[in-house]
C-alpha cells in the first residue's frame, strides 16, 4: 500500500493504484465501488440525500453516487464488473449527525441510485447509533470498519433527548417588555412540543421563577432594569446553569455583547432585529423554535469563578 487518502464530507476518491481510502461517518453515507476485473475502486462521502445548492453538490447523495459511477466508468465502462459496499446512516448525536432521520434517507438514496445503475450491493453496514471509521483497499476491495464508541457526553445527550421526547420542552422568557414576552411566547407555542412555563421582566423575578419552574431553556434579554442580562447570565452559569439563548437588540454579529455572552456560556445569541417581532409571528417562530429545540438537548456545565471571572 503506497498511497493513503482521507475523504471529507462532499468529497470522493477513485484510484487504480493500490491505495487506502479512509473516511469517518455518522449519519452520512459512503458508497464504495470496486471493479473486480481491473482491481480498482473508490468511495464517496455524502451528507444529504438530495439538494439544490451548486456549491454543495458533492454533499448530496444523488450527485455523489452518480459522479462516483462516472469516475469508475472512465476506468472500465462495463458496470457489470462493479460491485458496491454501503456504510453509515447511523442515528448519532453530536458533530457526526446532519439532522433527524437523515441517516435513513441517505441509505434509501444509495439503494435507489445503485438499483438504477444495476450495481449489486455485496455488503452493507448501515443504521445503528454509532459512527464508523472506514478503510477501503482500492486494490482488493476489502473494507475495514471500526465503530466509534459513544462518549459519556454523547450518552447524556441521548438520555436528555429521550426524556424530552415524552413531554414538552419547558421554556422561560425573560425580557423587560411585556409585549416582547407575549410575542416570543406566541411564536414558540406555535410548536406543539414547546410550552412557555413562565415569563419575567427582570433578573430578580426570573431567579425565583427558575427555582420554582425548573425550565429546560431560557430566552434572556440584555438591557433590563435592576440587573442586566449579561450579569444575570454570569450568575446563572456560576450557580444554576441552564441552556440560555440571548435575545437582544445589542447582541449583533461582531458586537462585544455577543462575544461576551458566548464566552460566558450562552448556547445561542439572537439579534432581535432578525426576528421581525412586530411584523407577525412567521419569522420569529421559525428562528426561535429552531433555537429552542437545539438548546434543549445541550449539556451546560457549571462554570467556576476562575473560568468566568475575567469575562
Amino acid at each position: 500500500m503506497n498511497k493513503r487518502v482521507f475523504v471529507l464530507p462532499g468529497e470522493m476518491a477513485v484510484s487504480r493504484q493500490p491505495s487506502e481510502i479512509a473516511t469517518l461517518l455518522g449519519s452520512c453515507v459512503a458508497v464504495c465501488l470496486y471493479n473486480k476485473k481491473i482491481n480498482a475502486g473508490g468511495l464517496n462521502h455524502y451528507m444529504l440525500p438530495t439538494g439544490e445548492k451548486e456549491e454543495m453538490k458533492g454533499k448530496y447523495g444523488d450527485y455523489a453516487i452518480g459522479k462516483l459511477i462516472e469516475m469508475m466508468r472512465r476506468l472500465d465502462p462495463n458496470l457489470r464488473n462493479v460491485e458496491a459496499h454501503m456504510y453509515g446512516g447511523a442515528a448519532v448525536v453530536g458533530h457526526l449527525n446532519t439532522g433527524a432521520g437523515i441517516g435513513k434517507k441517505n441509505v434509501e438514496m444509495a439503494d435507489t441510485m445503485l438499483k438504477k445503475y444495476g450495481i449489486r450491493v455485496i455488503r452493507r453496514e448501515v443504521g445503528g447509533e454509532n459512527g464508523r471509521k472506514l478503510y477501503f483497499n482500492s486494490k482488493t476491495g476489502e473494507v475495514q470498519v471500526r465503530l466509534i464508541e459513544r462518549s459519556e457526553l454523547t450518552k447524556q445527550i441521548v438520555e436528555k433527548k429521550q426524556a424530552l421526547a415524552n413531554r414538552k420542552i419547558r421554556v422561560m422568557v425573560v425580557d423587560d417588555s411585556s409585549t416582547v414576552r407575549q410575542i416570543i411566547k406566541k411564536a414558540l407555542e406555535l410548536d406543539a412540543g414547546i410550552e412557555v412555563v413562565g415569563d419575567a421582566e427582570d433578573a430578580y423575578e426570573a431567579r425565583q421563577m427558575i427555582m420554582e419552574l425548573d425550565p429546560d431553556v431560557l430566552t434572556l434579554d440584555i438591557i433590563m432594569p435592576k440587573m442586566d442580562g449579561l450579569t444575570f447570565l454570569k450568575k446563572l452559569m456560576l450557580h444554576f446553569p441552564k441552556p440560555i439563548i440571548i435575545v437582544s437588540t445589542i447582541a449583533r454579529d461582531g458586537s462585544k455583547q455577543k462575544m461576551r455572552a458566548e464566552d460566558m456560556g450562552a448556547v445561542n445569541v439572537i439579534d432581535k432585529a432578525e426576528l421581525k417581532l412586530y411584523e407577525g409571528l412567521e419569522k420569529a417562530s421559525s428562528v426561535l423554535i429552531k433555537a429552542v429545540r437545539s438548546a434543549s438537548v445541550m449539556m451546560v456545565k457549571k462554570r467556576s469563578a476562575d473560568e468566568i471571572g475575567h469575562i
